[in-house]
């Protein structure tokens, strides 16, 4: 049977989820996983543990800068490719802080925000980086062996936000083939189904 949940977060709260359920993973990385490869799962081809984690780094120092309305060009001097240096765990915890506080000090998301292929309303740039966050917090865990399951009010705040555009991200390339699980698969396989994941 599926259980119904009525959990009601808007995008700021449903992105924080997705930064916290990652960081919960980053923290159980171990000393000599760092370079280890990623399985070829979608869109993870030859990348390592370290290329995942410092890939959503470079994302999240953008968060508060995008969300203020500056321009990508405004942040091109400012920003790295690699901002994780020595204490990568450490300099993750500092870089999701403060992308999670700018999330939360977000006031208007109905404006525009300023991205690479266009100005969107701040709310679906949330969503957008949300969705990356939390696939990718499985797709993480999953790499380096370690629990899955990711918080039950975050995989009901993604199914909301990508049931309605999953078939528009895939045709553009943002998720794989749908995978096919039973309609009465927990919420997190249908999920990741819904995004081309085998769960």
């Amino acid at each position: 049977m599926v259980v119904s949940m009525t959990v009601k977060m808007d995008e700021r709260e449903i992105f924080i989820a997705a930064e916290r359920a990652l960081s919960a993973v980053v923290d159980q990385i171990a000393d000599e996983q760092w370079d280890d490869p990623m399985p070829p799962m979608f869109g993870m081809a030859k990348t390592t543990v370290r290329d995942i984690v410092q890939g959503h780094a470079a994302d999240d120092q953008w968060v508060g800068h995008v969300l203020s309305g500056a321009t990508i060009e405004d942040g091109k001097a400012v920003f790295t490719d690699t901002p994780l240096t020595g204490d990568l765990k450490a300099g993750w915890r500092a870089i999701t802080e403060r992308a999670q506080s700018a999330a939360r000090a977000a006031d208007d998301l109905d404006a525009v925000v300023h991205l690479s292929f266009g100005g969107y309303p701040a709310r679906e740039y949330l969503q957008q980086i949300t969705a990356y966050r939390g696939l990718q917090a499985w797709d993480l865990a999953r790499g380096i062996g370690v629990d899955d399951t990711l918080p039950p009010e975050l995989v009901q705040g993604m199914w909301a936000q990508l049931q309605p555009v999953a078939d528009e991200w895939r045709e553009i390339g943002a998720f794989g083939p749908e995978v096919e699980v039973p309609a009465d698969a927990p919420l997190q396989q249908r999920l990741l189904g819904l995004a081309g994941r085998r769960p």
